[in-house]
């Protein structure tokens, strides 16, 4: 996996550009993601996490991280769109105060949604656990 560029770069390159800020459908992706994030621990509070259930747990978690980045982004005028858009999602992460560590989970979370979906990737119950675990930590930090 490479390397996170600097937010700045995805501005220079065109993949983030910046526009008047959508404020209705920020507002819209903070709803849904609030939503799935309640969802989610419901359904692991009754199921739990297994074999059967860590890919879509992991697909989740990255989804309601993503939509949470992607308000935060819409309200203050950016929008990210075509190749690497994800990638500059999670570099606006730095942008908004989180640290390395933060950034980096955030950024191999991408990167394992993406072989789950499209390399046919199958992830253990432990990573999806650790996911899960790192959403439940910081979700006050994404808005969720």
């Amino acid at each position: 996996m490479r390397k996170l560029f600097e937010f700045e770069y995805y501005l220079q390159k065109g993949i983030v550009k910046k526009r008047r800020q959508d404020k209705s459908r920020a507002e819209f992706l903070i709803e849904e993601s609030k939503k799935s994030f309640k969802g989610l621990k419901i359904r692991i509070n009754k199921l739990g996490i297994d074999q059967f259930s860590a890919n879509s747990i992991i697909k989740d978690v990255h989804d309601i991280i993503m939509q949470s980045l992607r308000a935060k982004m819409l309200l203050i005028g950016f929008y990210s769109s075509g190749n690497y858009a994800h990638e500059s999602e999670v570099a606006y992460m730095k942008e908004i105060d989180f640290n390395e560590f933060d950034i980096s989970f955030v950024n191999n979370l991408r990167a394992s949604r993406n072989g789950i979906n499209y390399y046919g990737k199958i992830f253990e119950e432990k990573y999806a656990e650790e996911c899960y675990k790192f959403l439940i930590q910081n979700h006050k930090k994404f808005g969720v």
